[in-house]
């Protein structure tokens, strides 16, 4: 499997230890970090590195760097993880080589502010979709945004999700949002 994501405008890479830079520019900034918890400092963004590269399923469960196709610029990252229930973060150990969770998968992406409004995280959503429903043993993928991130919200329904209320994540209730293979295939 090809694990090099190609879209119309973007190349989504699984991620390396060189992209420390985007994770910092990212993680380390308020802005980016609104609804996810807060700014996280450099030396705990350089902690979690090692976690961020981890790769299971054969390397469909993971981390990607988000860039522009032609210029190579970063613009985020975006992931295939196990979906935490009462825990405030993905639990790493559930991701193995080889092997897919044991746990729902979520979908999650953050992009630099000025990325945003371009259609950049709908693009690389839908393609880490066809990754998860053409290419692995996935039937669903499932996602969560704070309530106040309406325009993560819009990606995740311009996406395919559908909206299925609220359920268990991180510890506390949150939105919940589903898609399926079966959906995503109808649509192809």
């Amino acid at each position: 499997m090809d694990l090099i994501l190609k879209s119309e405008r973007l190349t989504l890479i699984p991620f390396q230890e060189g992209d420390v830079d985007i994770a910092i520019e990212l993680f380390t900034s308020p802005e980016v970090r609104r609804y996810a918890g807060g700014a996280m400092d450099a030396s705990a963004v350089r902690k979690a590195m090692p976690d961020w590269l981890r790769r299971g399923g054969n390397g469909c469960i993971g981390v990607w760097c988000i860039t522009e196709t032609g210029s190579g610029e970063k613009l985020g990252s975006g992931a295939l993880l196990p979906m935490p229930v009462e825990e405030d973060e993905t639990d790493w150990s559930l991701v193995v080589p080889g092997k897919m969770p044991d746990a729902e998968v979520e979908i999650g992406y953050f992009l630099k502010p000025s990325a945003w409004g371009r259609g950049i995280a709908t693009e690389a959503c839908r393609r880490l979709l066809q990754l998860a429903f053409e290419d692995s043993p996935l039937t669903e993928v499932v996602a969560t945004h704070d309530e106040g991130n309406v325009a993560s919200r819009n990606v995740l329904l311009k996406s395919g999700f559908i909206d299925l209320g609220s359920s268990r994540c991180y510890g506390q209730e949150a939105p919940y949002l589903r898609a399926t293979r079966a959906d995503w295939l109808k649509r192809q």
